[in-house]
């Protein structure tokens, strides 16, 4: 009840900073971070993340399917880092995914990068123990805040769709550059991840 409350306040004060955003709120999805809990695990969540990159739904979904059914219906490091390369690489993994993917379960199996303390650091502090990892950049990090972690005030700009989304809902009749969308979205400090919400729903 926390948060539903605390984003019907958001919702409220995004229309009032911009009144723009009045029918986008009120005709499209609502936002619904932090509501439910997550129906995978952080790893879990990182790798599908990383799978996505540069995708199609369709195709992401499907490379997930098949590491799922490798790993006997459960995607965990310790089955994940017992295929090779090979097995990684016949799923539709490229080279580059199969790296990150290594990776990432390296350093969670060795305790490097360790998801139990993230509900205790900020952003930028999660992102500075993830973006180390080859492969693993802000986009895929701003992902895994927002849709896993439930953060909302996450401002991922060099996402196409948001800036698409922006656009649409101010009627711009041309594109909106990340940089000039950082700053434009200065106003909705602590609540810029709902802000993105809408501007995917709107893309």
């Amino acid at each position: 009840m926390r948060r539903a409350s605390e984003l019907a306040s958001v919702k409220r004060a995004i229309v009032r900073i911009d009144p723009a955003f009045a029918s986008p709120i009120k005709n499209l999805e609502p936002c619904t971070f932090g509501l439910k809990n997550p129906r995978m695990t952080q790893y879990q969540s990182l790798i599908r993340a990383v799978i996505a990159q540069q995708v199609s739904t369709k195709a992401a979904r499907t490379i997930s399917w098949r590491l799922e059914t490798k790993c006997d219906g459960s995607i965990t490091p310790t089955k994940v880092g017992k295929l090779s390369t090979k097995q990684l690489q016949s799923i539709g993994l490229t080279g580059a995914k199969v790296r990150t993917i290594s990776e990432l379960t390296h350093a969670t199996l060795s305790g490097k990068v360790s998801f139990r303390k993230f509900a205790y650091l900020s952003d930028e502090e999660i992102a500075q123990e993830l973006i180390p990892l080859f492969g693993i950049g802000r986009w895929t990090v701003e992902m895994f805040l927002i849709f896993h972690l439930g953060r909302l005030d996450v401002w991922p700009v060099d996402d196409l769709a948001v800036r698409r989304g922006w656009d649409n809902i101010h009627a711009n009749s041309k594109p909106t550059k990340a940089k000039a969308l950082y700053l434009l979205g200065e106003p909705f400090k602590g609540m810029r991840s709902v802000v993105a919400w809408y501007c995917w729903r709107a893309s």
